[in-house]
Protein backbone atom coordinates (compact mmCIF):
# COMPACT_ATOMS: atom_id res chain seq x y z
CA UNK A 1 0.00 0.00 0.00
CA UNK A 2 2.86 2.36 0.85
CA UNK A 3 4.42 1.52 -2.50
CA UNK A 4 1.28 2.71 -4.31
CA UNK A 5 1.05 5.81 -2.12
CA UNK A 6 4.63 6.89 -2.87
CA UNK A 7 4.17 6.17 -6.56
CA UNK A 8 1.06 8.39 -6.58
CA UNK A 9 3.08 11.22 -5.03
CA UNK A 10 5.69 10.91 -7.78
CA UNK A 11 2.95 10.82 -10.41
CA UNK A 12 0.94 13.83 -9.22
CA UNK A 13 3.94 16.00 -8.35
CA UNK A 14 5.49 15.31 -11.77
CA UNK A 15 2.13 15.89 -13.46
CA UNK A 16 2.26 19.54 -12.37
CA UNK A 17 5.76 20.37 -13.61
CA UNK A 18 4.78 21.34 -17.19
CA UNK A 19 1.11 22.48 -17.63
CA UNK A 20 1.79 26.09 -16.57
CA UNK A 21 4.29 26.26 -19.45
CA UNK A 22 2.83 24.07 -22.19
CA UNK A 23 -0.69 25.46 -21.86
CA UNK A 24 0.56 28.78 -23.26
CA UNK A 25 1.90 27.52 -26.61
CA UNK A 26 -1.41 26.88 -28.42
CA UNK A 27 -2.77 30.24 -27.21
CA UNK A 28 0.40 32.25 -27.75
CA UNK A 29 -0.81 34.17 -30.80
CA UNK A 30 -4.09 35.04 -29.06
CA UNK A 31 -2.24 36.23 -25.94
CA UNK A 32 0.14 38.27 -28.11
CA UNK A 33 -2.69 40.06 -29.87
CA UNK A 34 -4.66 40.63 -26.67
CA UNK A 35 -1.72 42.05 -24.70
CA UNK A 36 0.15 43.61 -27.64
CA UNK A 37 3.33 41.55 -27.27
CA UNK A 38 6.13 41.19 -29.81
CA UNK A 39 7.87 37.90 -30.53
CA UNK A 40 10.69 38.37 -28.02
CA UNK A 41 8.33 39.51 -25.27
CA UNK A 42 5.94 36.61 -25.90
CA UNK A 43 8.82 34.14 -25.82
CA UNK A 44 9.50 35.23 -22.22
CA UNK A 45 6.28 33.50 -21.14
CA UNK A 46 8.15 30.25 -21.72
CA UNK A 47 11.71 31.47 -21.22
CA UNK A 48 11.04 33.11 -17.82
CA UNK A 49 9.74 30.01 -15.99
CA UNK A 50 12.49 27.89 -17.57
CA UNK A 51 15.05 30.46 -16.39
CA UNK A 52 13.57 30.29 -12.88
CA UNK A 53 13.62 26.50 -13.01
CA UNK A 54 17.38 26.77 -13.34
CA UNK A 55 18.00 29.68 -11.00
CA UNK A 56 15.89 28.28 -8.16
CA UNK A 57 17.17 24.73 -8.53
CA UNK A 58 19.94 25.93 -6.21
CA UNK A 59 17.28 26.92 -3.67
CA UNK A 60 16.12 23.30 -3.76
CA UNK A 61 19.48 22.24 -2.35
CA UNK A 62 19.17 24.51 0.68
CA UNK A 63 15.47 23.79 1.22
CA UNK A 64 16.13 20.06 1.13
CA UNK A 65 18.94 20.51 3.63
CA UNK A 66 16.84 22.64 6.00
CA UNK A 67 13.34 21.17 5.67
CA UNK A 68 13.69 17.79 3.99
CA UNK A 69 12.35 16.56 0.67
CA UNK A 70 8.73 16.19 1.71
CA UNK A 71 8.21 19.72 3.08
CA UNK A 72 10.17 21.20 0.18
CA UNK A 73 7.94 19.42 -2.32
CA UNK A 74 4.84 20.72 -0.54
CA UNK A 75 6.13 24.30 -0.75
CA UNK A 76 6.91 23.84 -4.44
CA UNK A 77 3.46 22.45 -5.21
CA UNK A 78 1.77 25.30 -3.32
CA UNK A 79 3.70 27.85 -5.40
CA UNK A 80 2.70 26.17 -8.67
CA UNK A 81 -0.97 25.94 -7.70
CA UNK A 82 -1.18 29.57 -6.57
CA UNK A 83 0.70 30.92 -9.59
CA UNK A 84 -1.43 28.99 -12.06
CA UNK A 85 -4.72 29.92 -10.38
CA UNK A 86 -3.83 33.64 -10.29
CA UNK A 87 -3.82 33.72 -14.10
CA UNK A 88 -7.60 34.03 -13.95
CA UNK A 89 -7.08 37.64 -12.80
CA UNK A 90 -4.45 38.62 -15.41
CA UNK A 91 -5.24 41.81 -17.34
CA UNK A 92 -1.76 42.84 -18.50
CA UNK A 93 1.57 41.35 -19.46
CA UNK A 94 3.22 42.28 -16.13
CA UNK A 95 0.81 40.12 -14.12
CA UNK A 96 1.16 37.25 -16.58
CA UNK A 97 4.95 37.41 -16.26
CA UNK A 98 4.56 37.45 -12.47
CA UNK A 99 2.64 34.17 -12.58
CA UNK A 100 5.25 32.70 -14.93
CA UNK A 101 7.96 33.73 -12.45
CA UNK A 102 6.17 32.20 -9.47
CA UNK A 103 5.40 28.93 -11.23
CA UNK A 104 9.00 28.74 -12.43
CA UNK A 105 10.24 29.04 -8.84
CA UNK A 106 7.96 26.18 -7.78
CA UNK A 107 9.03 23.96 -10.67
CA UNK A 108 12.68 24.84 -10.04
CA UNK A 109 12.41 23.62 -6.45
CA UNK A 110 10.42 20.48 -7.26
CA UNK A 111 12.54 19.24 -10.17
CA UNK A 112 15.77 18.30 -8.36
CA UNK A 113 13.98 17.23 -5.18
CA UNK A 114 11.70 14.71 -6.88
CA UNK A 115 14.78 12.94 -8.27
CA UNK A 116 16.18 12.73 -4.75
CA UNK A 117 12.78 11.51 -3.57
CA UNK A 118 13.00 8.62 -6.03
CA UNK A 119 16.56 7.85 -4.95
CA UNK A 120 15.48 7.90 -1.29
CA UNK A 121 12.36 5.73 -1.48
CA UNK A 122 13.28 3.55 -4.49
CA UNK A 123 17.09 3.30 -4.39
CA UNK A 124 17.20 -0.01 -6.24
CA UNK A 125 14.53 0.75 -8.81
CA UNK A 126 15.60 3.69 -10.96
CA UNK A 127 12.99 2.60 -13.48
CA UNK A 128 10.73 4.93 -11.49
CA UNK A 129 12.38 7.73 -13.43
CA UNK A 130 10.05 6.48 -16.16
CA UNK A 131 7.06 7.28 -13.93
CA UNK A 132 8.51 10.74 -13.29
CA UNK A 133 9.15 11.55 -16.95
CA UNK A 134 5.92 9.97 -18.23
CA UNK A 135 3.87 11.92 -15.68
CA UNK A 136 5.47 15.17 -16.81
CA UNK A 137 4.77 14.36 -20.44
CA UNK A 138 1.15 13.48 -19.64
CA UNK A 139 0.72 16.82 -17.87
CA UNK A 140 2.30 18.64 -20.80
CA UNK A 141 0.18 16.73 -23.33
CA UNK A 142 -3.11 17.27 -21.55
CA UNK A 143 -2.45 20.98 -21.03
CA UNK A 144 -1.35 21.65 -24.62
CA UNK A 145 -4.15 19.61 -26.17
CA UNK A 146 -7.01 21.02 -24.10
CA UNK A 147 -5.98 24.68 -23.88
CA UNK A 148 -7.71 25.65 -27.12
CA UNK A 149 -10.93 23.69 -26.36
CA UNK A 150 -10.99 25.23 -22.87
CA UNK A 151 -10.50 28.68 -24.40
CA UNK A 152 -13.43 28.08 -26.73
CA UNK A 153 -15.69 26.75 -23.95
CA UNK A 154 -14.79 29.47 -21.46
CA UNK A 155 -16.16 32.35 -23.52
CA UNK A 156 -12.83 32.73 -25.34
CA UNK A 157 -11.04 33.68 -22.14
CA UNK A 158 -7.42 32.60 -22.28
CA UNK A 159 -7.11 33.66 -18.62
CA UNK A 160 -9.66 31.08 -17.52
CA UNK A 161 -8.14 28.44 -19.82
CA UNK A 162 -4.67 28.94 -18.31
CA UNK A 163 -5.81 29.11 -14.68
CA UNK A 164 -7.82 25.89 -15.04
CA UNK A 165 -4.63 23.82 -14.73
CA UNK A 166 -4.20 24.77 -11.08
CA UNK A 167 -6.66 21.96 -10.34
CA UNK A 168 -3.96 19.38 -11.10
CA UNK A 169 -1.93 20.52 -8.10
CA UNK A 170 -4.59 19.79 -5.50
CA UNK A 171 -4.07 15.98 -5.40
CA UNK A 172 -0.30 16.49 -5.10
CA UNK A 173 -0.70 18.81 -2.11
CA UNK A 174 -3.20 16.50 -0.40
CA UNK A 175 -0.99 13.44 -0.90
CA UNK A 176 2.10 15.15 0.49
CA UNK A 177 0.49 16.37 3.73
CA UNK A 178 0.18 12.91 5.43
CA UNK A 179 3.79 12.14 4.56
CA UNK A 180 5.00 15.14 6.59
CA UNK A 181 3.88 13.60 9.88
CA UNK A 182 5.95 10.49 9.22
CA UNK A 183 9.20 12.23 8.38
CA UNK A 184 11.87 12.31 11.07
CA UNK A 185 12.88 15.76 12.23
CA UNK A 186 16.21 16.86 10.77
CA UNK A 187 18.86 17.51 13.39
CA UNK A 188 21.55 18.75 11.03
CA UNK A 189 21.88 20.42 7.69
CA UNK A 190 24.35 19.86 4.91
CA UNK A 191 26.85 22.73 4.61
CA UNK A 192 26.71 24.52 1.27
CA UNK A 193 30.39 23.81 0.76
CA UNK A 194 29.59 20.08 0.79
CA UNK A 195 26.60 20.45 -1.51
CA UNK A 196 28.27 22.10 -4.47
CA UNK A 197 30.38 19.87 -6.68
CA UNK A 198 32.98 21.21 -9.05
CA UNK A 199 33.65 18.42 -11.50
CA UNK A 200 34.09 18.13 -15.24
CA UNK A 201 31.43 15.46 -15.49
CA UNK A 202 28.86 17.64 -13.75
CA UNK A 203 29.73 20.33 -16.27
CA UNK A 204 29.14 17.85 -19.09
CA UNK A 205 25.79 16.87 -17.59
CA UNK A 206 24.90 20.56 -17.41
CA UNK A 207 25.87 21.11 -21.05
CA UNK A 208 23.81 18.16 -22.25
CA UNK A 209 20.81 19.20 -20.16
CA UNK A 210 21.09 22.79 -21.40
CA UNK A 211 21.09 21.81 -25.07
CA UNK A 212 18.20 19.39 -24.51
CA UNK A 213 16.18 22.01 -22.64
CA UNK A 214 16.84 24.74 -25.22
CA UNK A 215 15.49 22.51 -28.00
CA UNK A 216 12.54 21.20 -25.99
CA UNK A 217 11.26 24.55 -24.76
CA UNK A 218 11.85 26.20 -28.13
CA UNK A 219 9.60 23.57 -29.69
CA UNK A 220 7.09 23.79 -26.83
CA UNK A 221 6.74 27.54 -27.27
CA UNK A 222 7.05 27.86 -31.04
CA UNK A 223 6.06 24.60 -32.74
CA UNK A 224 2.43 25.71 -32.99
CA UNK A 225 3.32 29.13 -34.51
CA UNK A 226 5.80 27.43 -36.88
CA UNK A 227 3.05 25.12 -38.09
CA UNK A 228 0.61 28.03 -38.36
CA UNK A 229 3.14 29.85 -40.58
CA UNK A 230 2.91 26.85 -42.94
CA UNK A 231 -0.82 27.44 -43.39
CA UNK A 232 -2.30 25.29 -40.66
CA UNK A 233 -5.15 26.49 -38.42
CA UNK A 234 -5.06 27.05 -34.66
CA UNK A 235 -6.86 23.76 -34.08
CA UNK A 236 -4.51 21.83 -36.38
CA UNK A 237 -1.42 23.37 -34.80
CA UNK A 238 -2.83 22.48 -31.38
CA UNK A 239 -3.25 18.87 -32.48
CA UNK A 240 0.31 18.81 -33.79
CA UNK A 241 1.58 20.14 -30.47
CA UNK A 242 -0.49 17.45 -28.75
CA UNK A 243 1.09 14.81 -31.01
CA UNK A 244 4.51 16.15 -30.02
CA UNK A 245 3.77 15.56 -26.35
CA UNK A 246 1.72 12.35 -26.64
CA UNK A 247 4.50 10.56 -28.54
CA UNK A 248 6.83 11.30 -25.65
CA UNK A 249 4.70 9.27 -23.21
CA UNK A 250 5.68 5.72 -24.28
CA UNK A 251 9.18 6.83 -25.30
CA UNK A 252 9.97 8.48 -21.96
CA UNK A 253 8.78 5.37 -20.14
CA UNK A 254 10.48 2.70 -22.24
CA UNK A 255 13.91 4.23 -22.88
CA UNK A 256 14.92 4.61 -19.19
CA UNK A 257 13.94 0.96 -18.67
CA UNK A 258 16.05 -0.11 -21.62
CA UNK A 259 19.01 1.90 -20.42
CA UNK A 260 18.74 0.53 -16.88
CA UNK A 261 18.80 -3.01 -18.27
CA UNK A 262 21.46 -2.59 -20.98
CA UNK A 263 23.58 0.20 -19.49
CA UNK A 264 24.15 1.57 -23.01
CA UNK A 265 22.92 5.11 -22.47
CA UNK A 266 25.16 6.68 -25.13
CA UNK A 267 23.55 4.88 -28.06
CA UNK A 268 20.06 5.87 -26.93
CA UNK A 269 21.09 9.48 -26.39
CA UNK A 270 22.53 9.55 -29.91
CA UNK A 271 19.45 7.93 -31.45
CA UNK A 272 17.19 10.51 -29.83
CA UNK A 273 19.43 13.35 -31.00
CA UNK A 274 19.42 12.07 -34.58
CA UNK A 275 15.62 11.79 -34.41
CA UNK A 276 15.45 15.49 -33.54
CA UNK A 277 17.76 16.36 -36.44
CA UNK A 278 15.45 14.53 -38.84
CA UNK A 279 12.42 16.37 -37.46
CA UNK A 280 14.04 19.80 -37.83
CA UNK A 281 15.16 19.03 -41.37
CA UNK A 282 11.63 18.01 -42.35
CA UNK A 283 10.32 21.35 -41.04
CA UNK A 284 13.05 23.23 -42.91
CA UNK A 285 12.16 21.46 -46.16
CA UNK A 286 8.43 22.17 -45.59
CA UNK A 287 7.49 18.52 -45.71
CA UNK A 288 4.69 17.17 -43.52
CA UNK A 289 4.80 18.77 -40.03
CA UNK A 290 2.98 15.68 -38.75
CA UNK A 291 5.92 13.45 -39.71
CA UNK A 292 8.38 16.01 -38.38
CA UNK A 293 6.54 16.08 -35.07
CA UNK A 294 6.78 12.30 -34.72
CA UNK A 295 10.58 12.44 -34.95
CA UNK A 296 10.76 15.48 -32.66
CA UNK A 297 8.54 13.77 -30.09
CA UNK A 298 10.67 10.61 -30.10
CA UNK A 299 13.82 12.66 -29.60
CA UNK A 300 12.42 14.85 -26.83
CA UNK A 301 10.74 11.90 -25.11
CA UNK A 302 14.02 10.04 -24.78
CA UNK A 303 16.48 12.84 -24.10
CA UNK A 304 14.79 14.33 -21.04
CA UNK A 305 14.59 11.21 -18.83
CA UNK A 306 18.05 10.08 -19.94
CA UNK A 307 19.50 13.46 -18.96
CA UNK A 308 17.78 13.25 -15.57
CA UNK A 309 19.21 9.76 -15.01
CA UNK A 310 22.84 10.88 -15.29
CA UNK A 311 23.31 12.27 -11.76
CA UNK A 312 20.99 9.65 -10.26
CA UNK A 313 23.11 6.84 -11.66
CA UNK A 314 26.33 8.30 -10.32
CA UNK A 315 25.23 9.65 -6.92
CA UNK A 316 25.93 7.73 -3.71
CA UNK A 317 22.78 8.76 -1.84
CA UNK A 318 19.63 10.87 -2.04
CA UNK A 319 21.34 14.01 -0.67
CA UNK A 320 23.99 13.94 -3.38
CA UNK A 321 21.34 13.17 -5.98
CA UNK A 322 19.48 16.36 -5.06
CA UNK A 323 22.61 18.53 -5.14
CA UNK A 324 23.98 17.12 -8.42
CA UNK A 325 20.57 17.23 -10.08
CA UNK A 326 20.11 20.79 -8.86
CA UNK A 327 23.48 21.85 -10.25
CA UNK A 328 22.77 20.18 -13.58
CA UNK A 329 19.33 21.75 -13.81
CA UNK A 330 20.62 25.11 -12.56
CA UNK A 331 22.98 25.56 -15.49
CA UNK A 332 20.90 23.51 -17.91
CA UNK A 333 17.68 25.43 -17.52
CA UNK A 334 19.47 28.79 -17.62
CA UNK A 335 20.89 27.75 -20.98
CA UNK A 336 17.56 26.25 -22.03
CA UNK A 337 15.71 29.48 -21.30
CA UNK A 338 17.66 31.16 -24.10
CA UNK A 339 16.11 28.83 -26.70
CA UNK A 340 12.58 30.32 -26.89
CA UNK A 341 13.98 33.85 -26.67
CA UNK A 342 16.39 33.09 -29.53
CA UNK A 343 13.54 31.95 -31.77
CA UNK A 344 11.45 34.99 -30.85
CA UNK A 345 14.38 37.29 -31.70
CA UNK A 346 15.08 35.66 -35.07
CA UNK A 347 11.39 35.82 -36.00
CA UNK A 348 11.29 39.53 -35.17
CA UNK A 349 14.46 40.16 -37.21
CA UNK A 350 13.98 37.84 -40.21
CA UNK A 351 10.18 37.46 -40.19
CA UNK A 352 10.46 33.70 -40.75
CA UNK A 353 11.52 30.58 -38.86
CA UNK A 354 14.36 29.33 -41.09
CA UNK A 355 17.26 30.92 -39.13
CA UNK A 356 15.76 29.65 -35.87
CA UNK A 357 15.52 26.07 -37.15
CA UNK A 358 19.11 26.21 -38.41
CA UNK A 359 20.14 27.43 -34.95
CA UNK A 360 18.40 24.43 -33.38
CA UNK A 361 20.41 22.11 -35.64
CA UNK A 362 23.62 23.71 -34.38
CA UNK A 363 22.51 23.19 -30.77
CA UNK A 364 21.84 19.50 -31.49
CA UNK A 365 25.36 19.24 -32.93
CA UNK A 366 26.81 20.58 -29.67
CA UNK A 367 24.63 18.12 -27.74
CA UNK A 368 25.92 15.16 -29.78
CA UNK A 369 29.53 16.21 -29.09
CA UNK A 370 28.72 16.33 -25.36
CA UNK A 371 27.13 12.87 -25.49
CA UNK A 372 30.36 11.39 -26.87
CA UNK A 373 32.31 13.07 -24.07
CA UNK A 374 29.98 11.63 -21.39
CA UNK A 375 29.95 8.09 -22.78
CA UNK A 376 28.52 5.06 -21.04
CA UNK A 377 30.83 4.72 -18.06
CA UNK A 378 29.14 5.60 -14.78
CA UNK A 379 31.88 7.39 -12.91
CA UNK A 380 31.50 8.11 -9.23
CA UNK A 381 32.06 11.82 -8.57
CA UNK A 382 34.20 12.57 -5.58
Amino acid sequence: MRFVYLMMIIFFVSLNLRPSITSIGPLLDIIQMDLGMGGVTASLLTALPVFCMGLFAILAIKLNSLLGMEKSLLIAMALIVVATFLRIFVLNSFLLFATALLSGIGIGIAGPIITGFIKKYFPNNLGFMGVYSVSMVIGAAVASSLSVPLYQRMNESWQHALSFWSILGIPAVLLLIPLLTKVEKRTDTLPMSDIFVKNKRVTLFMSLFGCMAAIFYSLTAWLAPIVQSMGFSYSQSGLILTLFTVIQIPVSFLIPLLVSKTGNRKIWLLCCSISEIIGILILLLHFSPWVATVFLGIGAGGLFPLALLLPIQEAKNSEQTVSWSAMMQFGGYLIGALGPAFIGLTVDVFDNFIPALVGLLIIIGVMIFTIFKIGNHEQVIE
